[in-house]
């Protein structure tokens, strides 16, 4: 049985791709997001959870989110985590609805987004590294438990550098965008 699988790689690879999209997704821009809430956690019912299952986000104006609260008991929690979540976010209650008022971001809260969002591709590249260096251990292995030669090691390689190259691209190109679109340029 082979140690090295390359479908395992490109599909770690990829995973670290989404992630980061995923992270830069909630990066606040000077736009409404639902996906800037994703990472609020409420703690309701005695446990920790994701704010989209105990209400709805939407972004009724381009500067505006909107979040229905389903547990009118809710509404205190939610609107706490909010607020404690980093974001710069001041809900307004509505009873069960939550205003929030995306505020214009100044020069400094931009430089430190865009400082954020560099962080988060260097966490993914650090990743897409991390991937590589295991399929050339398992390559290595591979080729000392005699699964196939040399030759056919070095090309293996050579594919695996061939797609952490890419993965890295994709996630500079990632990132570029959004640090552009968060400095407005």
């Amino acid at each position: 049985m082979a140690a090295y699988d390359k479908a395992d790689l490109e599909r770690r690879m990829h995973g670290a791709v989404e992630s980061l999209k995923g992270d830069l997704g909630g990066l606040r821009t000077g736009r409404a997001s639902t996906s800037l809430l994703d990472p609020v956690t409420v703690e309701v019912y005695g446990a920790h959870m994701p704010l989209n299952q105990v209400a709805t986000v939407s972004a009724p104006e381009p500067r505006m989110l909107s979040v229905q609260v389903w547990d009118k008991s809710n509404v205190g929690p939610v609107e706490k985590a909010i607020r404690s979540a980093g974001l710069g976010l001041n809900p307004i209650n509505d009873g069960q609805t939550l205003r929030l008022p995306i505020p214009d971001l100044t020069e400094e809260r931009r430089k430190e987004l865009a400082k954020l969002a560099g962080q988060y591709a260097e966490k993914a590249r650090i990743a897409a590294r991390n991937v590589r260096r295991d399929g050339m251990d398992a390559l290595k292995t591979d080729e000392k438990k005699g699964v196939f030669g040399e030759d056919e090691r070095k090309r293996h390689e050579n594919e695996v550098q061939k797609l952490t190259d890419n993965t890295i691209a994709d996630i500079d190109a990632a990132a570029a965008t959004k640090e552009k679109e968060i400095l407005g340029k």
